[in-house]
């Protein structure tokens, strides 16, 4: 299925993980796609295997979400698919939360996302259609203990998220929120270790008791499940959807 074909894709955090596979997804769709990530070597890997582009970038800085543009068009000459997946997590409790990690999560997870979709929107809105894709997380929707800088990031990506879907309406640009319970990536597995360690408990018990307990599917999230989701939202299939919370949570939300 090439319902993207000729078209080109931006997806940061593309060197592994729920990044890597919505990379690979866009690319069997059709896309050009310019893989953004810290890491140099497994980026560029990603790249050249999809006959794709990469970028070498640190988004929590302003200049590097404004050279990753600029490249595109430089490219490509045009954009019409932004995935804002880069990020990570960090656990602890807010009175032992560190400001600058905050601030580094901030910068990467919210004001980078902004930034992408501002220095995009005109040329998206210039040809009439344009893609914009933010990972949230179950936790956009609700608040989960030792994790204060993460879910308030996912709470500001869904509002973003809103306000890019109503002013992008009128130009074709639909936006979305893809908001998925726990994905077996290699964030992840860390954050079993970590989890592990916040709440005493063995890694095996946190699989059990935080992780499926909750789910109807008792089962983790694949990351070409969320990239074969992004897919269809890219296409003309979707086009009247925009704006909302898309889950896929394994039943979680439905609590």
């Amino acid at each position: 299925m090439n319902c993207l074909q000729d078209k080109t894709a931006i997806v940061t955090g593309a060197a592994s993980g729920i990044g890597q596979a919505t990379a690979e997804r866009l690319a069997e769709a059709g896309a050009n796609v310019v893989v953004a990530d810290i890491q140099v070597e497994a980026g560029q890997a990603t790249a050249d295997r999809l006959d794709g582009h990469f970028v070498e970038s640190d988004l929590s800085r302003r200049a590097d979400c404004k050279a990753l543009i600029d490249q595109t068009l430089a490219r490509y000459g045009a954009i019409d698919v932004l995935v804002n997946n880069a990020g990570f997590q960090h656990i602890d409790a807010i009175d032992e939360f560190p400001e600058d990690t905050w601030d580094k999560m901030v910068a990467l997870m919210l004001t980078a996302p902004f930034l992408l979709a501002r220095y995009a929107w005109p040329t998206m809105k210039a040809q009439g259609w344009g893609r914009v894709i933010n990972i949230g997380s179950l936790v956009s929707v609700r608040g989960v203990a030792y994790k204060a800088a993460y879910v308030s990031i996912k709470h500001g990506i869904l509002g973003l998220t809103r306000t890019t879907a109503l002013e992008g309406g009128p130009h074709g640009i639909t936006a979305h929120c893809i908001c998925p319970a726990w994905v077996d990536t290699p964030l992840m597995r860390n954050q079993i270790a970590d989890q592990a360690r916040t709440r005493n408990l063995s890694e095996e018990e946190v699989m059990e008791k935080f992780m499926l307990e909750p789910a109807a599917i008792k089962r983790l999230i694949q990351p070409r499940e969320i990239g074969g989701l992004i897919t269809f939202l890219c296409s003309d299939d979707a086009s009247a959807m925009s704006g909302s919370p898309v889950m896929i949570d394994v039943g979680q939300a439905a609590h």
